[in-house]
Protein backbone atom coordinates (compact mmCIF):
# COMPACT_ATOMS: atom_id res chain seq x y z
CA UNK A 1 0.00 0.00 0.00
CA UNK A 2 1.39 3.39 -1.03
CA UNK A 3 1.64 5.83 1.89
CA UNK A 4 1.61 9.57 1.06
CA UNK A 5 4.62 11.63 2.13
CA UNK A 6 3.42 14.32 4.53
CA UNK A 7 4.92 16.78 7.00
CA UNK A 8 3.38 14.78 9.86
CA UNK A 9 5.91 11.99 9.26
CA UNK A 10 8.77 13.86 10.95
CA UNK A 11 7.07 14.64 14.26
CA UNK A 12 5.37 11.23 14.29
CA UNK A 13 8.75 9.53 14.18
CA UNK A 14 10.22 11.80 16.86
CA UNK A 15 7.22 11.17 19.11
CA UNK A 16 7.60 7.40 18.69
CA UNK A 17 11.38 6.98 18.75
CA UNK A 18 12.60 9.96 20.83
CA UNK A 19 9.71 10.89 23.19
CA UNK A 20 11.96 11.76 26.15
CA UNK A 21 14.81 13.30 24.14
CA UNK A 22 15.34 17.06 24.14
CA UNK A 23 13.51 18.65 21.21
CA UNK A 24 13.91 22.39 21.81
CA UNK A 25 16.10 24.60 23.95
CA UNK A 26 14.36 27.97 23.75
CA UNK A 27 16.43 30.42 25.76
CA UNK A 28 14.66 33.45 27.22
CA UNK A 29 15.91 37.01 26.85
CA UNK A 30 17.03 37.08 30.50
CA UNK A 31 20.22 34.99 30.83
CA UNK A 32 19.58 34.40 34.56
CA UNK A 33 16.24 32.69 33.90
CA UNK A 34 15.89 28.93 33.67
CA UNK A 35 16.40 27.66 30.11
CA UNK A 36 13.11 26.00 29.06
CA UNK A 37 13.52 22.61 27.43
CA UNK A 38 10.87 20.63 25.60
CA UNK A 39 11.04 16.93 24.77
CA UNK A 40 9.79 15.52 21.49
CA UNK A 41 6.92 13.87 23.34
CA UNK A 42 5.89 17.27 24.76
CA UNK A 43 6.36 18.97 21.42
CA UNK A 44 4.06 16.43 19.74
CA UNK A 45 1.44 16.94 22.47
CA UNK A 46 1.53 20.70 21.94
CA UNK A 47 1.34 20.32 18.16
CA UNK A 48 -1.77 18.16 18.52
CA UNK A 49 -3.25 20.80 20.82
CA UNK A 50 -2.76 23.35 18.03
CA UNK A 51 -4.72 21.07 15.74
CA UNK A 52 -7.55 20.71 18.26
CA UNK A 53 -7.63 24.48 18.75
CA UNK A 54 -7.94 25.15 15.01
CA UNK A 55 -10.74 22.59 14.93
CA UNK A 56 -12.61 24.48 17.66
CA UNK A 57 -12.17 27.76 15.77
CA UNK A 58 -13.83 26.21 12.74
CA UNK A 59 -10.72 26.55 10.56
CA UNK A 60 -11.19 24.00 7.80
CA UNK A 61 -8.61 21.91 6.02
CA UNK A 62 -6.86 23.89 3.30
CA UNK A 63 -7.39 27.21 5.08
CA UNK A 64 -4.34 29.39 5.69
CA UNK A 65 -2.77 30.10 9.08
CA UNK A 66 -0.28 33.00 9.00
CA UNK A 67 2.48 33.24 11.61
CA UNK A 68 4.58 36.36 12.21
CA UNK A 69 7.29 35.55 14.72
CA UNK A 70 10.94 35.66 15.59
CA UNK A 71 12.54 32.24 15.91
CA UNK A 72 10.82 30.49 18.82
CA UNK A 73 9.70 27.09 20.03
CA UNK A 74 6.11 28.08 19.19
CA UNK A 75 6.98 28.86 15.58
CA UNK A 76 8.80 25.53 15.33
CA UNK A 77 5.70 23.73 16.64
CA UNK A 78 3.48 25.52 14.13
CA UNK A 79 5.69 24.63 11.17
CA UNK A 80 4.85 21.02 12.03
CA UNK A 81 1.33 21.30 13.39
CA UNK A 82 -0.41 23.48 10.81
CA UNK A 83 0.36 21.42 7.68
CA UNK A 84 0.10 18.14 9.60
CA UNK A 85 -3.45 19.15 10.55
CA UNK A 86 -4.37 19.68 6.89
CA UNK A 87 -4.18 23.47 6.95
CA UNK A 88 -1.64 25.62 5.11
CA UNK A 89 1.03 27.44 7.10
CA UNK A 90 2.08 30.94 5.93
CA UNK A 91 5.32 31.90 7.78
CA UNK A 92 5.83 35.65 7.30
CA UNK A 93 9.06 37.63 7.38
CA UNK A 94 8.79 39.63 10.63
CA UNK A 95 11.26 42.22 9.29
CA UNK A 96 8.69 43.54 6.83
CA UNK A 97 6.73 46.72 7.52
CA UNK A 98 3.15 46.28 8.83
CA UNK A 99 1.57 47.21 5.49
CA UNK A 100 3.76 44.65 3.71
CA UNK A 101 2.72 41.97 6.19
CA UNK A 102 -0.92 42.97 5.81
CA UNK A 103 -0.61 42.49 2.05
CA UNK A 104 0.67 38.92 2.52
CA UNK A 105 -2.08 38.09 5.00
CA UNK A 106 -4.70 39.46 2.64
CA UNK A 107 -3.26 37.91 -0.51
CA UNK A 108 -2.96 34.47 1.09
CA UNK A 109 -6.51 34.75 2.46
CA UNK A 110 -5.31 33.70 5.90
CA UNK A 111 -8.14 32.83 8.30
CA UNK A 112 -5.90 32.96 11.37
CA UNK A 113 -3.02 35.26 12.30
CA UNK A 114 -0.65 34.24 15.10
CA UNK A 115 1.77 36.97 16.19
CA UNK A 116 4.84 37.15 18.40
CA UNK A 117 4.14 39.37 21.47
CA UNK A 118 6.96 41.72 20.54
CA UNK A 119 5.47 42.31 17.07
CA UNK A 120 1.78 42.37 17.93
CA UNK A 121 1.35 46.12 18.61
CA UNK A 122 2.22 47.08 15.04
CA UNK A 123 -0.09 44.58 13.31
CA UNK A 124 -3.59 45.98 13.66
CA UNK A 125 -4.93 46.06 10.10
CA UNK A 126 -5.17 42.34 9.48
CA UNK A 127 -8.01 40.85 7.43
CA UNK A 128 -7.78 37.47 9.20
CA UNK A 129 -10.93 36.24 11.00
CA UNK A 130 -8.94 35.30 14.09
CA UNK A 131 -5.89 37.01 15.55
CA UNK A 132 -4.01 35.72 18.58
CA UNK A 133 -0.81 36.70 20.34
CA UNK A 134 1.53 33.74 20.77
CA UNK A 135 2.05 32.86 24.41
CA UNK A 136 -0.47 33.20 27.22
CA UNK A 137 -3.28 34.19 24.85
CA UNK A 138 -2.96 31.17 22.57
CA UNK A 139 -2.38 28.87 25.55
CA UNK A 140 -5.69 30.01 27.06
CA UNK A 141 -7.81 30.53 23.94
CA UNK A 142 -6.53 27.99 21.44
CA UNK A 143 -4.39 25.33 23.15
CA UNK A 144 -6.66 24.41 26.05
CA UNK A 145 -5.58 20.76 26.18
CA UNK A 146 -9.14 19.90 27.22
CA UNK A 147 -10.10 17.76 24.25
CA UNK A 148 -8.59 14.63 22.80
CA UNK A 149 -6.97 15.67 19.50
CA UNK A 150 -7.98 13.68 16.47
CA UNK A 151 -5.47 11.80 14.33
CA UNK A 152 -3.43 13.93 11.96
CA UNK A 153 -5.11 14.77 8.68
CA UNK A 154 -4.10 12.72 5.65
CA UNK A 155 -3.73 15.24 2.81
CA UNK A 156 -2.50 14.19 -0.58
CA UNK A 157 1.28 14.57 -0.79
CA UNK A 158 0.80 17.03 -3.66
CA UNK A 159 -1.43 19.27 -1.52
CA UNK A 160 0.00 22.62 -0.48
CA UNK A 161 1.59 22.50 2.98
CA UNK A 162 3.05 26.02 3.23
CA UNK A 163 3.02 29.28 1.29
CA UNK A 164 6.30 31.17 1.57
CA UNK A 165 6.39 34.68 0.18
CA UNK A 166 9.49 35.80 -1.66
CA UNK A 167 10.54 39.02 -3.35
CA UNK A 168 10.96 38.49 -7.07
CA UNK A 169 11.00 40.63 -10.18
CA UNK A 170 7.74 42.38 -9.29
CA UNK A 171 6.99 45.00 -6.68
CA UNK A 172 4.69 42.60 -4.80
CA UNK A 173 6.02 39.37 -3.26
CA UNK A 174 4.85 36.07 -4.73
CA UNK A 175 3.52 33.21 -2.63
CA UNK A 176 5.50 30.03 -3.27
CA UNK A 177 3.30 26.98 -2.75
CA UNK A 178 5.31 24.12 -1.25
CA UNK A 179 3.64 20.75 -1.25
CA UNK A 180 4.02 18.07 1.40
CA UNK A 181 6.10 16.11 -1.12
CA UNK A 182 8.36 19.14 -1.78
CA UNK A 183 9.08 19.61 1.91
CA UNK A 184 9.48 15.89 2.66
CA UNK A 185 11.99 15.23 -0.09
CA UNK A 186 13.90 18.48 0.57
CA UNK A 187 14.25 17.64 4.27
CA UNK A 188 15.42 14.10 3.59
CA UNK A 189 17.92 14.92 0.83
CA UNK A 190 19.26 18.01 2.61
CA UNK A 191 19.59 16.03 5.84
CA UNK A 192 21.44 13.27 3.98
CA UNK A 193 23.87 15.63 2.24
CA UNK A 194 24.48 17.60 5.47
CA UNK A 195 24.95 14.28 7.36
CA UNK A 196 22.42 15.07 10.05
CA UNK A 197 22.06 12.42 12.78
CA UNK A 198 20.75 12.11 16.34
CA UNK A 199 24.10 13.05 17.92
CA UNK A 200 23.97 16.49 16.32
CA UNK A 201 22.81 19.64 18.11
CA UNK A 202 21.28 22.12 15.70
CA UNK A 203 21.36 25.90 16.24
CA UNK A 204 18.65 27.95 14.52
CA UNK A 205 20.80 30.83 13.28
CA UNK A 206 18.63 30.88 10.16
CA UNK A 207 15.18 32.55 10.39
CA UNK A 208 12.58 29.78 10.39
CA UNK A 209 10.32 31.79 8.07
CA UNK A 210 12.98 31.51 5.35
CA UNK A 211 11.71 28.62 3.25
CA UNK A 212 10.70 26.77 6.44
CA UNK A 213 14.25 27.06 7.77
CA UNK A 214 15.48 25.40 4.54
CA UNK A 215 13.79 22.20 5.75
CA UNK A 216 16.26 21.67 8.58
CA UNK A 217 13.55 21.82 11.31
CA UNK A 218 11.92 18.78 9.70
CA UNK A 219 15.15 16.85 9.13
CA UNK A 220 16.28 17.55 12.70
CA UNK A 221 12.91 16.56 14.17
CA UNK A 222 12.67 13.30 12.24
CA UNK A 223 16.14 12.31 13.44
CA UNK A 224 15.63 13.35 17.08
CA UNK A 225 18.16 16.19 17.01
CA UNK A 226 18.04 18.76 19.87
CA UNK A 227 17.24 22.19 18.38
CA UNK A 228 18.59 25.35 20.03
CA UNK A 229 16.52 28.42 19.20
CA UNK A 230 18.33 31.70 18.53
CA UNK A 231 15.85 34.56 18.51
CA UNK A 232 18.12 37.23 17.05
CA UNK A 233 21.43 36.82 15.24
CA UNK A 234 24.46 37.96 17.19
CA UNK A 235 28.01 36.71 16.63
CA UNK A 236 29.05 36.52 20.29
CA UNK A 237 25.74 34.87 21.24
CA UNK A 238 26.26 32.22 18.56
CA UNK A 239 29.66 31.41 20.05
CA UNK A 240 28.13 31.23 23.53
CA UNK A 241 25.37 28.85 22.40
CA UNK A 242 27.92 26.62 20.69
CA UNK A 243 29.89 26.46 23.94
CA UNK A 244 26.88 26.11 26.25
CA UNK A 245 24.91 23.48 24.33
CA UNK A 246 27.53 21.62 22.30
CA UNK A 247 26.16 22.82 18.97
CA UNK A 248 27.48 20.86 15.98
CA UNK A 249 25.41 22.21 13.08
CA UNK A 250 24.07 25.60 11.95
CA UNK A 251 22.86 27.25 8.75
CA UNK A 252 22.95 30.86 7.62
CA UNK A 253 23.79 33.48 5.04
CA UNK A 254 27.39 34.75 4.62
CA UNK A 255 26.60 37.83 6.75
CA UNK A 256 25.98 35.56 9.77
CA UNK A 257 29.42 33.97 9.55
CA UNK A 258 31.04 37.39 9.12
CA UNK A 259 29.42 38.38 12.44
CA UNK A 260 30.85 35.25 14.09
CA UNK A 261 34.32 35.95 12.68
CA UNK A 262 34.15 39.50 14.06
CA UNK A 263 33.00 38.26 17.49
CA UNK A 264 35.76 35.65 17.56
CA UNK A 265 38.35 38.45 17.56
CA UNK A 266 37.17 39.45 21.06
CA UNK A 267 36.37 35.95 22.35
CA UNK A 268 38.13 35.11 25.61
CA UNK A 269 39.68 31.68 25.35
CA UNK A 270 39.59 28.90 22.77
CA UNK A 271 36.93 29.19 20.09
CA UNK A 272 34.20 26.65 20.95
CA UNK A 273 33.27 23.86 18.58
CA UNK A 274 36.65 23.59 16.87
CA UNK A 275 36.67 20.52 14.59
CA UNK A 276 33.09 19.76 15.68
CA UNK A 277 30.84 22.43 14.14
CA UNK A 278 29.61 22.17 10.56
CA UNK A 279 28.04 25.24 9.01
CA UNK A 280 25.92 25.43 5.88
CA UNK A 281 26.06 28.68 3.94
CA UNK A 282 23.57 29.51 1.18
CA UNK A 283 23.28 31.76 -1.83
CA UNK A 284 26.34 33.06 -3.63
CA UNK A 285 29.31 31.73 -1.62
CA UNK A 286 31.36 34.26 0.36
CA UNK A 287 34.82 35.23 -0.90
CA UNK A 288 37.52 32.57 -0.78
CA UNK A 289 39.35 34.44 2.01
CA UNK A 290 36.21 34.34 4.21
CA UNK A 291 35.85 30.58 3.70
CA UNK A 292 39.50 30.10 4.61
CA UNK A 293 39.08 32.21 7.76
CA UNK A 294 36.06 30.16 8.89
CA UNK A 295 38.03 26.94 8.58
CA UNK A 296 41.30 28.25 10.00
CA UNK A 297 40.28 30.79 12.68
CA UNK A 298 37.12 29.07 13.91
CA UNK A 299 38.05 25.51 13.03
CA UNK A 300 34.51 25.00 11.70
CA UNK A 301 33.82 22.98 8.58
CA UNK A 302 32.34 25.08 5.78
CA UNK A 303 29.64 23.66 3.49
CA UNK A 304 27.83 25.49 0.70
CA UNK A 305 24.22 25.11 -0.41
CA UNK A 306 22.52 26.70 -3.40
CA UNK A 307 18.80 26.93 -3.96
CA UNK A 308 15.77 29.19 -3.95
CA UNK A 309 12.51 29.39 -2.05
CA UNK A 310 10.89 27.98 -5.21
CA UNK A 311 13.00 24.82 -4.90
CA UNK A 312 12.27 24.21 -1.20
CA UNK A 313 15.30 25.30 -1.39
CA UNK A 314 17.92 22.56 -1.89
CA UNK A 315 19.49 22.19 -5.36
CA UNK A 316 23.26 21.82 -4.88
CA UNK A 317 25.64 21.02 -2.03
CA UNK A 318 29.38 21.49 -1.69
CA UNK A 319 31.81 20.21 0.93
CA UNK A 320 35.50 19.33 0.89
CA UNK A 321 35.90 15.94 -0.77
CA UNK A 322 38.39 13.36 0.54
CA UNK A 323 40.38 13.75 -2.68
CA UNK A 324 40.82 17.46 -1.93
CA UNK A 325 42.28 17.06 1.57
CA UNK A 326 45.86 17.12 0.24
CA UNK A 327 45.29 20.48 -1.44
CA UNK A 328 46.42 23.73 0.16
CA UNK A 329 43.95 25.57 2.40
CA UNK A 330 43.64 28.25 -0.26
CA UNK A 331 42.85 25.73 -3.01
CA UNK A 332 40.30 23.93 -0.79
CA UNK A 333 38.61 27.26 -0.10
CA UNK A 334 38.56 28.06 -3.82
CA UNK A 335 36.77 24.78 -4.54
CA UNK A 336 34.31 25.46 -1.72
CA UNK A 337 33.44 28.79 -3.35
CA UNK A 338 31.45 26.90 -5.98
CA UNK A 339 27.71 26.50 -5.41
CA UNK A 340 28.17 22.74 -5.45
CA UNK A 341 27.12 19.53 -7.13
CA UNK A 342 23.45 18.70 -7.77
CA UNK A 343 21.74 16.97 -4.88
CA UNK A 344 20.22 13.52 -5.24
CA UNK A 345 17.23 13.77 -7.59
CA UNK A 346 18.22 17.21 -8.94
CA UNK A 347 18.86 17.83 -12.63
CA UNK A 348 20.57 21.04 -13.76
CA UNK A 349 21.32 22.53 -17.15
CA UNK A 350 22.47 25.88 -18.48
CA UNK A 351 20.24 27.56 -21.05
CA UNK A 352 21.50 29.21 -24.23
CA UNK A 353 21.37 32.55 -22.40
CA UNK A 354 23.47 31.21 -19.52
CA UNK A 355 20.58 30.82 -17.04
CA UNK A 356 20.57 27.94 -14.55
CA UNK A 357 17.55 25.67 -15.07
CA UNK A 358 16.49 22.95 -12.64
CA UNK A 359 14.27 19.90 -12.38
CA UNK A 360 13.57 18.29 -9.02
CA UNK A 361 10.82 16.92 -6.81
CA UNK A 362 11.47 19.96 -4.62
CA UNK A 363 10.39 22.50 -7.28
CA UNK A 364 7.36 24.56 -6.21
CA UNK A 365 3.79 23.45 -6.80
CA UNK A 366 3.05 26.95 -8.17
CA UNK A 367 2.68 30.58 -7.15
CA UNK A 368 -0.41 31.24 -5.05
CA UNK A 369 -3.15 32.91 -7.12
CA UNK A 370 -0.64 33.67 -9.88
CA UNK A 371 -0.88 31.18 -12.76
CA UNK A 372 0.91 33.49 -15.20
CA UNK A 373 4.02 33.68 -13.02
CA UNK A 374 3.87 29.91 -12.50
CA UNK A 375 3.76 29.27 -16.25
CA UNK A 376 6.71 31.60 -16.85
CA UNK A 377 8.82 30.08 -14.07
CA UNK A 378 8.20 26.51 -15.28
CA UNK A 379 8.38 27.17 -19.02
CA UNK A 380 9.52 24.14 -20.98
CA UNK A 381 9.25 21.82 -17.99
CA UNK A 382 12.27 23.36 -16.20
CA UNK A 383 12.33 25.83 -13.33
CA UNK A 384 14.03 29.05 -14.39
CA UNK A 385 16.17 30.22 -11.48
CA UNK A 386 16.99 33.69 -12.81
CA UNK A 387 20.66 33.07 -11.95
CA UNK A 388 23.49 32.82 -14.44
CA UNK A 389 26.02 30.07 -14.00
CA UNK A 390 28.31 27.39 -15.38
CA UNK A 391 28.78 23.66 -14.79
CA UNK A 392 32.37 22.40 -14.62
CA UNK A 393 33.90 19.02 -15.48
CA UNK A 394 33.27 17.77 -11.91
CA UNK A 395 29.55 18.54 -12.22
CA UNK A 396 29.77 21.51 -9.86
CA UNK A 397 27.72 24.63 -10.42
CA UNK A 398 29.21 28.10 -10.09
CA UNK A 399 26.84 31.07 -9.90
CA UNK A 400 28.29 33.92 -11.92
CA UNK A 401 25.49 36.44 -12.41
CA UNK A 402 21.89 37.25 -11.61
CA UNK A 403 19.54 37.36 -14.58
CA UNK A 404 16.52 38.72 -12.74
CA UNK A 405 15.92 41.99 -10.94
CA UNK A 406 16.63 40.66 -7.46
CA UNK A 407 19.26 41.83 -4.98
CA UNK A 408 20.30 39.47 -2.18
CA UNK A 409 21.56 41.41 0.82
CA UNK A 410 22.34 39.64 4.09
CA UNK A 411 20.43 36.60 2.84
CA UNK A 412 17.23 38.57 2.13
CA UNK A 413 15.78 38.82 -1.38
CA UNK A 414 14.90 42.37 -2.41
CA UNK A 415 13.03 43.30 -5.59
CA UNK A 416 14.85 46.21 -7.21
CA UNK A 417 11.54 47.20 -8.84
CA UNK A 418 9.89 47.54 -5.44
CA UNK A 419 12.71 49.80 -4.23
CA UNK A 420 12.57 51.82 -7.44
CA UNK A 421 8.84 52.39 -6.96
CA UNK A 422 9.52 53.65 -3.45
CA UNK A 423 12.37 55.98 -4.45
CA UNK A 424 10.33 57.31 -7.37
CA UNK A 425 7.48 58.20 -4.99
CA UNK A 426 9.72 60.95 -3.55
CA UNK A 427 8.54 64.21 -5.15
CA UNK A 428 12.09 65.31 -6.01
CA UNK A 429 12.98 62.19 -8.02
CA UNK A 430 12.57 62.27 -11.81
CA UNK A 431 14.22 58.92 -12.67
CA UNK A 432 15.72 56.05 -10.72
CA UNK A 433 17.45 52.72 -11.24
CA UNK A 434 18.27 50.41 -8.34
CA UNK A 435 21.10 47.88 -8.48
CA UNK A 436 23.04 45.61 -6.15
CA UNK A 437 26.71 46.38 -5.54
CA UNK A 438 29.32 44.22 -3.76
CA UNK A 439 29.75 44.53 -0.01
CA UNK A 440 32.16 42.59 2.23
CA UNK A 441 29.70 42.23 5.12
CA UNK A 442 26.28 41.80 3.49
CA UNK A 443 27.32 40.25 0.18
CA UNK A 444 25.47 42.97 -1.73
CA UNK A 445 23.97 46.28 -0.73
CA UNK A 446 21.40 48.42 -2.48
CA UNK A 447 22.44 51.45 -4.52
CA UNK A 448 19.95 53.90 -6.04
CA UNK A 449 21.01 55.83 -9.14
CA UNK A 450 18.84 58.96 -9.12
CA UNK A 451 18.06 61.82 -11.50
CA UNK A 452 16.61 64.76 -9.55
CA UNK A 453 13.58 66.65 -10.86
CA UNK A 454 14.37 70.01 -12.45
CA UNK A 455 14.66 72.72 -9.80
CA UNK A 456 14.40 70.27 -6.90
CA UNK A 457 16.92 69.66 -4.17
CA UNK A 458 17.26 66.41 -2.25
CA UNK A 459 20.09 64.68 -0.38
CA UNK A 460 21.17 61.07 -0.12
CA UNK A 461 19.99 61.00 3.51
CA UNK A 462 16.56 62.35 2.48
CA UNK A 463 15.99 59.54 -0.02
CA UNK A 464 17.22 56.80 2.32
CA UNK A 465 14.99 58.09 5.15
CA UNK A 466 12.02 58.28 2.73
CA UNK A 467 12.50 54.60 1.82
CA UNK A 468 12.89 53.48 5.43
CA UNK A 469 9.53 55.06 6.24
CA UNK A 470 7.84 53.01 3.52
CA UNK A 471 9.83 49.78 3.33
CA UNK A 472 11.43 47.26 5.63
CA UNK A 473 14.81 48.64 6.68
CA UNK A 474 16.86 46.04 4.79
CA UNK A 475 15.15 47.06 1.53
CA UNK A 476 16.20 50.71 1.74
CA UNK A 477 19.19 51.88 -0.33
CA UNK A 478 22.43 52.17 1.62
CA UNK A 479 23.86 54.61 -0.91
CA UNK A 480 22.42 57.04 -3.46
CA UNK A 481 24.33 58.27 -6.50
CA UNK A 482 23.00 61.33 -8.33
CA UNK A 483 23.26 61.39 -12.11
CA UNK A 484 22.37 63.73 -14.96
CA UNK A 485 20.61 60.90 -16.80
CA UNK A 486 20.11 57.14 -16.80
CA UNK A 487 21.00 55.50 -20.13
CA UNK A 488 18.25 53.55 -21.88
CA UNK A 489 17.87 51.44 -25.02
CA UNK A 490 16.02 52.68 -28.11
CA UNK A 491 12.87 51.14 -26.67
CA UNK A 492 13.33 52.96 -23.35
CA UNK A 493 14.52 49.95 -21.34
CA UNK A 494 17.16 50.39 -18.64
CA UNK A 495 19.92 47.82 -19.05
CA UNK A 496 20.74 46.97 -15.46
CA UNK A 497 23.71 44.79 -16.34
CA UNK A 498 25.47 47.78 -17.88
CA UNK A 499 24.76 49.94 -14.83
CA UNK A 500 26.17 47.20 -12.59
CA UNK A 501 29.35 46.61 -14.60
CA UNK A 502 31.57 49.39 -13.14
CA UNK A 503 30.88 48.29 -9.56
CA UNK A 504 31.69 44.63 -10.29
CA UNK A 505 34.76 45.27 -12.45
CA UNK A 506 37.66 42.99 -11.61
CA UNK A 507 35.48 40.39 -9.85
CA UNK A 508 35.08 36.89 -11.26
CA UNK A 509 31.38 36.77 -10.42
CA UNK A 510 28.64 39.36 -10.75
CA UNK A 511 27.10 38.19 -7.46
CA UNK A 512 28.72 38.38 -4.03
Amino acid sequence: MRVPLTVADFLDRAETVFPTSTAVIDEPSQPAAVVPRTTYGEMARRARAWQAGLDRLGVGEGERVAVVSHNSARLLELLHAVPASGRICVPVNFRLRPEEIDYIIGHSGASVLLVDPELAPSLTGTTARHKFILGDETEAEVMRFDTEPRAWAAPDEDATATINYTSGTTARPKGVQMTHRNIWINAMTFGLHARVWERDVYLHTLPMFHCNGWGMPFAATGLGVPQVVLRKVDGAEILRRVQEHGVTLACGAPAVWNMVLDAAQDWDGEIPGRDKVRIVCAGAPPPTRTIARIEEELGWRFQQLYGLTETSPFLTFNRTRPADLDLSAEEQARKLSRAGAPGIGVRLKISETGEVLARSNTVLGGYWENPAATETALEGGWFHTGDGGTLDEEGHLTISDRKKDVIITGGENVSSIEVEDCVFSHPSVAEVAVIGVPDDKWGETIKALVVVSEGAQVSEADIIAHCKRKLAGYKAPTTVEFRESIPRTATGKIQKFKLREPYWAGLDRKVN
